[in-house]
Parts: structure tokens; sequence; C-alpha cells
């Protein structure tokens, strides 16, 4: 049985439809991204499966349970968590105060404010620094470390390289095989379509709402994502 399995999910802002009748699965210890152009839907897809966004049909299971109507603080207490678009980090606290919101959950595992600054080692030389001081690049780690330290069996990550340099990216993406080898499965939503094939074993390409593509990394070639990303023919 798959961790996550998400069926024919529709996601609606009124009575604009954002997503349609979405399906997807994410085994254990598998990184899948979610890849597609601005206003694909997929930010609002992880929202409606994190409990963020509300107005929703169709069904959310993870680890066998229906989570498809819990708010968004449960489904982080039962081990699926989300690093935001943005990060969203309490600028006013400092890093490690950031870090230590995340164990509020209550959830027992691997991730302890050491572990994360082992993950993620110039965070500790930045610990009492307060989070709204850091670069795009320190700051989005912190987001990372204060969701692992929930101690999830899902971490949902929302476009965590946006605007970020490439050195950076590089970074942050480097830590995945960590994070999954503490049991921990991935859920990445990307832009950039060589990164995500590098970062995840299989991939899901959304276009106005509704997967356009979808298959194992490995083999995709970029003319069929092109295609799918833009909703042009592949060319013959």
């Amino acid at each position: 049985m798959p961790l996550l399995t998400i069926e024919n999910l529709e996601v609606f802002y009124g009575d604009f439809q954002a997503v349609h009748g979405v399906s997807l699965t994410l085994e254990e210890g598998q990184t899948v991204a979610i890849i597609g152009a601005n206003g694909a839907g997929k930010s609002t897809l992880l929202n409606a499966v994190s409990g963020l966004h509300t107005q929703k049909r169709g069904r959310v299971m993870f680890d066998g349970q229906d989570v498809t109507r819990l708010r968004a603080d449960l489904i982080a207490r039962a081990g699926m968590t989300m690093v935001p678009e943005g990060r969203r980090l309490f600028g006013s606290l400092s890093v490690e105060e950031n870090l230590e919101i995340g164990a509020t959950a209550g959830r027992r595992g691997p991730w302890s404010v050491k572990a994360i600054y082992d993950l993620f080692p110039r965070l500790g030389e930045l610990s009492h620094m307060l989070a709204g001081s850091l670069s795009g690049g320190q700051q989005q780690m912190v987001a990372i470390g204060r969701a692992l330290m929930t101690n999830p069996r899902v971490l949902l990550c929302d476009e965590i390289s946006l605007g970020l340099a490439p050195a950076i990216i590089a970074d942050i993406y480097r830590c995945f095989d960590a994070i999954r080898g503490s049991g921990v499965s991935i859920v990445v939503i990307e832009q950039n379509v060589r990164q995500a094939c590098i970062a995840a074993q299989y991939a899901y390409c959304m276009l106005e709402g509704r997967i356009s593509l979808e298959g194992r990394t490995a083999e995709l070639s970029m003319d069929a994502i092109t295609a799918a990303y833009f909703g042009t023919r592949e060319k013959q």
C-alpha cells in the first residue's frame, strides 16, 4: 500500500476550479516531483493535501487513514508536514527558536536540533541569529529544518529552490539522500525540470490543474516533458 494516495482530487476557489481530478501516489522511501509552470495548480494541490486549503472533493489517504477533511495541524501531527513556498519563518525569532517550533508536534523520531545542525552545519553557526536577518538560502534551510523537527513520514516541499542561487539549490538538494535515509518520503514541487528529474524517482507534470504526464524520471524524455509542461505537441 502506498504511504500517500491522492484520488481524483478537485480543488476550488469559490466557483473557480483550480485542480481537476488529480490522482497520484507516494511510496515509502520515494521522492516524487510535481513539475509545471506558474499557475498549473501545483501549490494549490499541496495546500489541499496538507489541509491548508479546505474547498475540495476527492480523497487523500495517508498511511491508511483518510485525512481529506482533517485540519492542517492534525495532519502535521499524523506525520505529514509542509515546507511552504516563501518559507514563512518567524523573522523575530532566532534560528533555534524557529526549529524548536517544529518539535511542538510532539512526534518522536531521529530529527532533533543537533541533527538539523549536522544536516545544515551553517545553521549551527547562526543558531542565535534572527531568522529574518538570514539570506534566502539560509532561511530555506531553517524552513526545511523546522519541518523535519516534526519528525514527519512525508515531507511536502513547495518551490524550495525559488529565488535561490544554483550553488545553494545544489546544497539543499544534496541533503535529500540523508532525509530519505532517516525514513522520510518526499513530495517536491519544482519548476526546474532538470533539478526535479535529478532529485526524484517519479514525476508528475501538471498543466492547467490536470496531470499532463507522469512516469519514472529515468524514462521520461525532455521532449515529452516539454510538451506536457507547455501543452504543445511532442516532437516526432
